[in-house]
This record gives C-alpha cells, sequence and structure tokens, in this order.
C-alpha cells in the first residue's frame, strides 16, 4: 500500500509543526499550508486536516470549494467552535469528521486512521451483488468512481458518503441502527452522539430522492436508525425525523 498523504491547513505554526511531526513519525507523508487559498491549489491527498478558523477563506468554505470542484478526498475538521451548529455547518460543507480543539494527539490518531481505513475499506468491499455499481429507481451508484447518477446529473461523493450509502444498500430492507453505522461505516467505537450520522443521511436523500422532505429510499426507522429501499411502495415508506 503506498504512503498515504495527509495536507494539513493551519494557520497556528505551533500546532501545525507538531501535528506534523507526529504524522511522519507514523509514517505518512505530510506537507502544511497556512491559508485556504494555498490549500486549494495543492494536488492530491489521501486526506485533509483542515482547520475552520483561517485568515481569509475559512476552513467551511475551503470544504465547500473542494466538493465543489468534485474532490471526494476525506476532510478532518479541526476547530475550536465545537456548538452543535458549528458541526452542522461543517458536515453540510462535506466535512467527514470533526474534531474539537483542544483534542488528545491519541484521538486524533485515531480518527485519521479510522478515516484511511475507511477510504480503504470502500475500495476493496464489493457492493451490493458483488458488483462495484447499483442501480435502483433510474439512478446508478458507482463505488469505484465515487459517483451517483441521478436526476440527469453526476453527483460525486465523498468517501464517507459512499460508504454510507454501501453500507445501507447491503443491508437493504434491514433497519440498522446508528450505533452499528458508527462502528462499521466510521470504526468509531467510543460513546459519541450517533445523531451526527442524521446529518449524512440529509445530504444523501437530497442526491437520492425526488423530494428528500419526503423520502422513498432512506427510511427513518425510529428510535433505531434507517432502511434502504431500492423498490419502495405505499407501505414502507415513512417521513424523516
Amino acid at each position: 500500500m503506498a504512503l498515504a498523504r495527509i495536507l494539513i491547513v493551519e494557520d497556528e505554526k505551533h500546532l501545525a509543526d507538531g501535528l506534523r511531526f507526529n504524522l511522519e513519525a507514523e509514517g505518512y507523508e505530510v506537507e502544511t499550508v497556512d491559508n485556504g487559498e494555498e490549500a486549494l491549489t495543492k494536488g492530491d491527498f489521501d486526506l485533509v486536516l483542515l482547520d475552520v478558523m483561517l485568515p481569509g477563506m475559512d476552513g467551511f468554505d475551503v470544504a465547500t470549494a473542494l466538493r465543489a470542484r468534485g474532490e471526494v478526498v476525506p476532510i478532518l475538521m479541526l476547530t475550536a467552535r465545537s456548538r452543535p451548529e458549528d458541526v452542522l455547518k461543517g458536515f453540510a460543507a462535506g466535512a467527514d469528521d470533526y474534531l474539537p480543539k483542544p483534542f488528545d494527539l491519541a484521538i486524533l490518531m485515531a480518527r485519521v486512521m479510522g478515516l484511511l481505513r475507511r477510504a480503504q475499506w470502500l475500495k476493496q468491499q464489493p457492493a451490493a451483488a458483488a458488483a462495484d455499481a447499483f442501480e435502483f429507481a433510474g439512478k446508478r451508484v458507482d463505488f469505484d468512481l465515487l459517483e451517483l447518477a441521478a436526476k440527469g446529473e453526476r453527483i460525486p461523493l465523498t468517501q464517507m458518503e459512499a460508504s454510507l450509502l454501501r453500507y445501507l444498500i447491503q443491508n437493504e430492507g434491514r433497519a440498522v441502527s446508528r450505533k452499528s453505522i458508527l462502528e462499521t461505516v466510521w470504526d468509531v467505537h467510543e460513546d459519541t452522539d450517533t445523531r451526527a450520522i442524521d446529518n449524512f443521511i440529509v445530504r444523501l436523500r437530497k442526491y437520492v430522492e425526488e423530494d428528500a422532505a419526503h423520502p422513498r429510499h432512506l427510511l427513518t426507522v425510529r428510535g433505531i436508525g434507517y432502511r434502504f429501499v431500492a423498490t419502495p411502495n405505499s407501505g414502507n415508506e415513512t417521513a424523516p425525523d
């Protein structure tokens, strides 16, 4: 397996240098930049550690710009802004994970390893019916290209979005709990707010549903989690939380 390349976008030099030192000690190839504009000029990376409070273009805007141009690289946001609305804003911008400052180095390393493992898992796991793509209701999910063809357009998916959608499809018709999603898809086994998954479901519904407010494929199972239905009927629909 090729050496993972990580881009650190952090304007606090002592923090950026410390992160770089520790990540390189783990065998990663690391580059640092101190502003969002420069981050957008960089080449391909396997993971981006992205500070929110940057001079000029903030981390939310950087994540949005990366996703808008089709980048699916995993993004781990690092920020002192940990209010629920800030976390939601980060996920909406395209972050795959969100770690409030100050953070424990061991937790950061675990998150980094988890995101990189999930990216590798996505490449290695067979999709539904042992294929690299899955079709339903006039839509096609290509897990190799990280792309969803729907509504007359091709929508790029992040690693996290594709991993979550793959897991739901593999369990078609069955209710999967938020906890099982955290452990299987996110590789998170610690106590955490499982409702964070809901933000990804909201984004996926915008892609796959004709009316995201009245989903027919990505259904909420109240008190448990979610259920994927490829061919909906009047008896298996439910409203979102």
